[in-house]
């Protein structure tokens, strides 16, 4: 029938300040990508999406 979700367990631990290092990172690159789209410039749009879930994965 349902076969239940595995859990993974991460490769490698990141510290706190690592995760919000990362975080402060993506946030800008989103922010860059948003300013991009905007002027028509960015090439692929899809990379706003993908930015978005990495920011989610981060802070869950």
């Amino acid at each position: 029938m349902a076969e239940a979700k595995k859990t993974v367990k991460a490769a490698v631990v990141k510290t706190i300040d690592d995760l919000k290092k990362e975080l402060a990172e993506k946030r800008n690159d989103l922010l860059q990508a948003k300013r991009s789209h905007a002027a028509g410039e960015l090439v692929n749009p899809k990379a706003l999406r993908s930015l978005r879930k990495e920011i989610a994965r981060l802070l869950t």
